[in-house]
């Protein structure tokens, strides 16, 4: 069974068909697949390059090795931010299966550090769907961080992640007297925000 035609329909403009193209590729793959998705990741056309991140995060944890290297290795900047939504997509569509790879954490991690903003926000925002194993390295960015909107960026993952140490961390920006505005603001919403899906858990 040749994958080919798959591969198109991931170009088509009917998202139906590009998802089921996306499964198709996904339950059907060979040694060729991750590669050619992975080679799709700074495609001029966004259609078939957000499909192709897609389709990786349906492949999951198997992926993930590849998506890492060009994470953190590849110097195309577009590369290492669709890797980053690749990355979110892998910890979505198998959330309920298995634990989110470790090294795909550590990767995260590093990449938060990038020096371009589409890449460590992308990566932060990554860390908000891996949820409650992501808490500790998302904490540790608001803490340390100078950059203001990386550190936004990680309050607002942490806000999207039921965890008393998600809470916690959120809590103490918002008494900080000393911690900047900003980012006190975006404490109380994700708090706020947090309070709500829980209502909503519980009702």
């Amino acid at each position: 069974m040749t994958l080919d035609p798959h591969f198109e329909h991931l170009k088509h403009p009917n998202p139906n068909l590009r998802d089921k193209a996306m499964w198709e590729i996904a339950d059907n793959r060979d040694e060729t697949t991750i590669p050619r998705l992975m080679a799709a990741l700074d495609n001029e056309d966004v259609v078939f390059r957000r499909a192709s991140v897609k389709t990786l995060g349906a492949i999951g944890p198997d992926a993930v090795p590849a998506i890492i290297e060009a994470l953190l290795n590849s110097e195309n900047v577009t590369v290492r931010g669709s890797c980053a939504k690749a990355m979110a997509q892998v910890a979505i569509y198998h959330r309920d299966e298995t634990e989110f790879p470790q090294a795909g954490i550590d990767a995260l991690e590093k990449a938060m550090q990038d020096a371009n903003p589409v890449v460590h926000i992308a990566s932060a925002m990554a860390l908000g769907q891996v949820g409650v194993p992501a808490v500790e390295v998302l904490s540790n960015a608001v803490k340390t961080t100078d950059n203001i909107a990386l550190a936004v960026s990680a309050l607002n993952a942490l806000g999207s992640i039921q965890d008393e140490r998600a809470s916690q961390m959120l809590q103490t920006i918002v008494d900080d007297e000393s911690a900047d505005p900003y980012l006190k603001e975006t404490a109380v919403s994700a708090i706020s925000r947090l309070e709500m899906v829980q209502g909503f858990k519980r009702s």
